[in-house]
């Protein structure tokens, strides 16, 4: 089902949940005996026993992400997950987090296309505790404008640190935006600078009313619990808040037949080593149809994931034309997944050269399949590392929340292992087939610049001389 989260920021944690279920039926190897509740306002409750220790990891999840943002809000979720620490006529402003630090415990937030999530990990005694503030929260968040007009400035460094100022990241960024031709899945998380400089304390105060609401939230509970009491505690903090809207229907663009592969070429003087990358639209697991994500999970695990890899082990290994190159299959999203390959060329070694290589490699395995070994070898190799992932209770409550935010379930997350050890050779390559199409792509370049006697007048003179105005998992 749900492999991974993010690498690098998003990225990096996506690589410790690249897979949900380790190499025995989790409910038994992991007493994942997770019991469901839904309370009379519409919160849904899940509880996770995990007795290994005695603290607790308490999840809120919403389910409205960067993709559920109006035209022209970009970075709207990310800016409210920002000022839901602002605090409330209760708990004044930046108290949550010290309440949480004095019991203890460790507290924070992330958003991401599909869901925001806040969390607190700390002794089970205190898990009423950091109930009654999240609940005060859910309802009660007071705001003025001098805290959205500083939590704006926040986030607009914010994206300048981690976006403008990283070539890879600007190009990631750029790579997203072609793929998708009209489905929000290609607004950055973090939202464009242009939206972020026009966020006001309306929108976030409507965003909130609309989606911060119980019938539009899960709790996720995981540790040192027994599911009884637990649902005493979410109905005494969580049953007398009131809905404040109607829930949400989810309603996105959905991306219309491919027609044309897109091409994107990005030069930068920052960057050290170029490299090409290729992207498809793919199924993600909530909406593919049976065994279709667990095919491409497979596929890609094999032909590009490491240095067993066929991958890597042609361009790397045998042939020396690259001196890293892999593949990647992310399911994660409610409505659409990717799948892509990149390569980093050896020196001498031309992008054209390369990116010939790559296509061809790709064509013949396309034509003439994988190898059964390899296959077998993906397949073992996705379970076990599930099974290092889901040793931690805090993957354990956000794999959980994540599946059931994004329209996946439980008996989804139980069967996951079972589909992945069915896939063979044959079906792993078809629905790759199926999705690795030119007409599906977009193959980007990123490549070193010379920098101009501009833009070294303008660097010498300052940021503002160069034109620069003025958190994707954004935390």
């Amino acid at each position: 089902m749900r492999h991974r989260i993010l690498i690098s920021g998003l990225l990096a944690l996506a690589a410790a949940l690249t897979v949900l279920l380790g190499p025995r039926d989790p409910a038994r190897a992991l007493d994942l005996k997770a019991k469901e509740y839904e309370l009379r306002n519409g919160l849904k409750l899940v509880v996770i026993p995990d007795h290994r220790a005695p603290v607790v990891t308490h999840m809120v999840w919403y389910r409205v992400g960067a993709a559920d943002e109006p035209a022209g809000k970009s970075g709207l979720t990310h800016f409210l997950e920002h000022l839901m620490f602002k605090g409330t006529d209760k708990v004044p402003a930046g108290e949550f987090t010290r309440i949480v630090k004095r019991h203890g415990g460790q507290d924070n937030a992330f958003t991401t296309a599909d869901n925001t999530a806040y969390f607190q990990r700390i002794a089970k005694e205190n898990l009423g505790l950091v109930m009654r503030l999240e609940a005060d929260r859910m309802q009660n968040l007071k705001l003025t404008s001098k805290d959205v007009e500083t939590e704006r400035e926040v986030i607009k460094e914010e994206r300048r640190m981690r976006t403008e100022n990283n070539p890879r990241a600007l190009f990631a960024e750029r790579l997203n935006a072609a793929l998708f031709v009209a489905h929000p899945y290609r607004r950055p998380i973090v939202g464009w600078m242009d939206d972020v400089r026009r966020l006001r304390l309306s929108d976030a105060m409507a965003f909130y009313r609309k989606y911060y609401t119980p019938a539009n939230a899960i709790v996720v509970v995981a540790g040192d619990v027994e599911p009884g009491e637990v649902l005493k505690l979410a109905e005494k903090h969580y049953g007398s808040l009131i809905n404040t809207a109607p829930k949400a229907e989810r309603v996105r663009t959905r991306e219309p037949r491919p027609l044309a592969a897109r091409r994107v070429v990005m030069r930068d003087a920052r960057v050290k080593a170029p490299i090409i990358q290729r992207m498809y639209v793919a199924p993600a697991y909530p909406r593919a149809k049976k065994g279709e994500a667990h095919a491409l999970e497979v596929f890609a695990q094999a032909f590009g994931e490491g240095a067993t890899s066929l991958l890597y082990r042609r361009l790397v290994v045998g042939e020396r034309i690259a001196t890293w190159a892999g593949a990647w299959y992310d399911g994660n999203n409610r409505d659409y997944g990717t799948i892509g390959i990149y390569a980093t060329p050896a020196p001498g070694v031309s992008m054209e050269r390369l990116e010939a290589r790559l296509d061809a490699l790709i064509g013949e395995v396309l034509e003439k399949g994988l190898p059964e070994k390899d296959v077998k070898r993906a397949a073992n190799a996705l379970v076990a590392e599930a099974t290092y992932a889901l040793d931690s209770q805090f993957y354990l409550a956000r794999m959980v929340g994540d599946a059931l935010t994004t329209g996946s379930s439980l008996a989804d997350i139980r069967e996951w292992e079972a589909r992945i050890l069915k896939v063979t050779p044959e079906r792993a390559v078809a629905a790759a087939r199926a999705v690795m199409r030119p007409e599906n792509s977009v193959t980007g370049l990123l490549l070193k610049a010379e920098p101009s006697a501009n833009a070294a007048d303008a660097r010498a003179k300052g940021p503002a001389a160069a034109g620069k105005p003025a958190r994707e998992k954004a935390e």
